[in-house]
């Protein structure tokens, strides 16, 4: 027998206790991290809801091969969904408690469909960014239809605005907003955020600014967030200028009470309308225009700020990174012209390729670089390419649409803005590229020739 040590005698004791610490440690970790996790939530009060719930303001998108629901969580900006998760119930909870000005302003829905991968959104604060910008230009009697200026490719190394428009013309049917049923406070605070926009930013073009495509990103990347100046939740501290967050949050409560129910619905029923087209054509056209354009289709997913005013020109785009918005109300952008529009839009981001061949080949005859070439070019395109699809394709209902669809151009007589030279060449140079009997670079070298 071995003798014993009275040291052993105190050690084992002392193990014995540190084991059963430790296990009882690793037992109630997770309770602890749940618990910690809950009450950051609550403490930081960030709102959540679950993305199953149809409420106003909605966002879909197109990926994969079937329709389905996604449950995705989110609570405003740069929220940890780990976090959301582990603390959806207790969070579901808590949110009845939070007072009016610290719920969400919009949730989040995911379907998914068919590539190209558009993500639709219906967001409170970029459209009430548009609403306001576009009553202080009515306010102010500005045209709607400003000059656009050339492409600033023509110097060398100089580069073209990331930004583009849809049309050449005014957004038709656009109004001032009815004021009379607004009580003397909500007129008040109505008539401080234009009196802000007039004098600030609606002499300013939203797509060409960089100003201006900052504020519309910055405010899309918030769109859940109850606030600008990040009171509640601190994730929502918007960066933007104190006076422009000022205009929108005295702005917000008007504009939430009287028009954006209105809106949320019109932009939603938009978002129905064109996603049906987007599932039923979006793969063949996504693969025509990149084919055509000698481009990748963008990786990922393409954002569509779905406003009920996306300024006078009814939809834009700003890249780096691309970033559609496209008015839901206008005109010119409903039945199958919205398939074109939306595919116009996202052609942007594919058009680098078409812009630089034409400059190379302007270069090389010592010839001027024809203004705005590439932009009827693009619309050209995609109205010629989306009239092929809708005639071919069989599972779109309505006939009449499949077999006498208007390209974008020719409804809207683009060409009789300017754009009559490029109307003829297109047709006659660009045309045979489009139908397999002419190469790329054959075909831009004829369009440059024949200016």
């Amino acid at each position: 027998m071995l003798p014993q040590h009275s040291c052993c005698a105190d050690i084992l004791p002392a193990l014995a206790k540190k084991c059963l610490y430790t296990a009882f440690v690793m037992l109630l970790a997770p309770m602890a991290s749940g618990w910690t996790a809950g009450r950051a939530v609550r403490t930081s009060r960030i709102p959540l809801r679950k993305a199953l719930q149809v409420q106003p303001g909605q966002r879909w998108s197109f990926l994969g091969g079937k329709i389905r629901s996604a449950p995705t969580l989110y609570a405003g900006a740069n929220a940890g969904r780990a976090l959301e998760a582990s603390a959806l119930s207790r969070s579901e909870t808590s949110r009845e408690q939070l007072p009016a000005e610290t719920r969400p302003t919009t949730s989040q829905e995911v379907i998914q469909g068919p590539v190209p991968a558009f993500e639709f959104h219906s967001g409170f604060w970029i459209n009430l960014h548009h609403f306001l910008y576009q009553q202080a230009r009515l306010r102010k009697s500005t045209p709607q239809s400003i000059p656009r200026p050339a492409p600033k490719v023509e110097g060398s190394g100089a580069k073209e605005p990331a930004t583009s428009a849809n049309s050449l013309g005014p957004t038709p049917g656009s109004g001032q907003a009815p004021t009379e049923a607004l009580t003397e406070e909500e007129r008040h605070s109505w008539a401080a955020a234009q009196d802000y926009y007039a004098g600030n930013l609606s002499g300013h073009d939203l797509f060409v600014n960089g100003d201006m495509v900052q504020i519309k990103n910055r405010l899309a990347e918030l769109e859940t967030c109850p606030n600008l100046s990040g009171r509640v939740p601190p994730q929502c501290v918007s960066g933007l200028r104190p006076e422009l967050v000022a205009a929108l949050e005295v702005a917000a409560p008007v504009y939430r009470a009287r028009w954006w129910a209105e809106h949320d619905r019109a932009n939603r029923s938009w978002i129905a309308s064109v996603s049906l087209l987007v599932r039923q054509t979006g793969g063949r056209l996504a693969q025509q225009l990149a084919s055509v354009y000698e481009a990748d289709w963008p990786a990922g997913r393409l954002r569509v700020d779905v406003t009920f005013n996306a300024g006078p020109f009814g939809a834009y785009t700003s890249l780096d990174p691309v970033h559609l918005t496209i008015s839901s109300t206008d005109p010119r952008n409903q039945g199958p012209a919205a398939l074109e529009v939306l595919f116009h839009e996202a052609s942007h981001a594919l058009a680098g390729a078409v812009r630089d061949a034409i400059v190379r080949e302007c270069r090389q005859r010592g010839k001027p670089i024809p203004r705005y070439l590439w932009h009827a070019l693009l619309f050209y395109t995609t109205g010629e390419i989306v009239k092929r699809t809708l005639a071919k394709d069989l599972s779109i209902p309505d006939a009449g649409a499949r077999g006498n669809y208007t390209p974008y151009a020719y409804k809207f007589d683009l060409h009789a803005r300017g754009w009559q030279n490029y109307q003829r060449v297109l047709e006659r140079y660009w045309q045979p590229y489009l139908d397999g009997k002419a190469d790329f670079d054959g075909a831009v070298a004829r369009l440059v020739s024949a200016l």
